[in-house]
């Protein structure tokens, strides 16, 4: 994982189109790369609308992933954006992230000893169009946890992180309220990372053969 996916001499340093530092850490391990613009869209009001119009979890990620990269790549042309946006799905109803500690314990209860699944989606702007995307799902399956032990878990998390990244945090002590988690780590920890590196090495390719 030491190799660079990205020729500096020609500046294809991607923009992140995110202000989660779990991504950023993910593209910085495999050595993409990268900068960080923060989309700034409100996302609660996006997924209202959408949730209105009848959309999916998955939908809701794809599109937020989109418009994300889309509204950065407006004002960086010719760079390549990436956004992403990941979701919880259950039944296949959109969890949404907490708006107070109430609300984080009250979503905790509702996934306790449940399977649902954690939808992580991707995608590649230029020139304010999508050029590529991707949707990754994985399986998680929640302990049977009781109360006391749910607040111990929450009481863990600052206010702060609760409210931005949502109730589980996979990267840090997230993965003891788990049974079973089915899918790849980076891409539940937001970014399905063998993806955009095969579709990187598609465009260093594209590249070459134009040279």
């Amino acid at each position: 994982n030491t190799k660079n996916y990205w020729d500096k001499e020609k500046q294809m340093k991607i923009i992140l189109a995110s202000k989660s530092g779990v991504r950023k850490e993910i593209l910085d391990k495999y050595k993409i790369e990268n900068e960080v613009i923060i989309s700034n869209v409100d996302e609660d009001e996006i997924k209202e609308s959408l949730l209105s119009e009848g959309a999916d979890p998955l939908s809701i990620s794809k599109n937020l992933a989109e418009i994300k990269s889309i509204k950065v790549s407006n004002k960086n042309p010719d760079r390549y954006v990436l956004g992403a946006d990941s979701v919880i799905s259950l039944n296949e109803e959109l969890i949404n992230k907490p708006n107070s500690r109430e609300e984080a314990f009250a979503i905790l209860k509702k996934l306790n000893n449940t399977v649902h699944y954690l939808i992580s989606s991707v995608c590649i702007a230029k020139n304010g169009a999508m050029i590529w995307n991707h949707s990754d799902s994985s399986e998680l399956k929640m302990k049977n946890l009781n109360d006391d032990e749910l607040v111990l878990y929450l009481n863990k998390i600052d206010t702060k992180t609760l409210l931005d990244y949502g109730v589980y945090q996979i990267e840090a002590d997230g993965l003891e309220l788990f049974e079973h988690v089915k899918g790849d780590k980076d891409s539940i920890m937001g970014l399905p990372i063998k993806e955009i590196i095969n579709y990187i090495n598609q465009i260093k390719k594209w590249k070459k053969n134009l040279e």
